[in-house]
């Protein structure tokens, strides 16, 4: 999909995994994306929203915000990224975000509004116990390793607590 994003008017540099058609504005001329990103499953990206409401002051009001995202960043499924939003490089979106401020490089952010969670390589030291090395694998290679893994091998969140 990084050229059909092309063909629409987005900026995208090159080794881009695109899951799904992201830029839901009518300016995609406004997004810029880096090299070595992933865009996965109902990312929105927007460039413009909201002026419909002051158009009864003034009819032809309307306002944008360009988006740029760096090299390497993981935007995950259903993340919302608002107009005027940089995000820097080597940077993973938690699915379900809702970006409306720029982001530093090399972060892990998540929430709505998304927060910083932490740096990238606290991520990875946190995840090292749990990596599997299976990226590059076919499909039946994969879940044969990950069928064949003891349980601790795999992430498991903590219970909820009543405060």
């Amino acid at each position: 999909m990084e050229s059909e994003a092309r063909e629409a008017g987005v900026n995208t540099g090159h080794g881009n995994e695109f899951h799904s058609r992201f830029w839901c504005s009518s300016e995609p001329y406004l997004i810029t994306i880096g090299n070595g990103c992933q865009i996965a499953k109902d990312v929105k990206i927007f460039t413009h929203g909201g002026a419909k409401a002051a158009r009864h002051i003034s009819p032809r009001f309307d306002c944008f915000g360009k988006v740029a995202i760096g090299d390497n960043v993981y935007i995950g499924s259903n993340a919302l990224i608002m107009p005027g939003v940089t995000i820097g490089n080597n940077v993973l979106v938690a699915a379900g975000s809702v970006v409306c401020n720029s982001v530093p490089d090399g972060t892990v952010i998540g929430g709505n509004p998304a927060r910083i969670i932490c740096t990238v390589e606290e991520y990875y030291r946190r995840n090292l116990p749990f990596n599997t090395d299976t990226k590059g694998l076919g499909t039946e290679e994969k879940k044969a390793v990950l069928l064949s893994l003891p349980e601790e091998k795999f992430i498991k969140k903590k219970s909820l607590q009543i405060q």
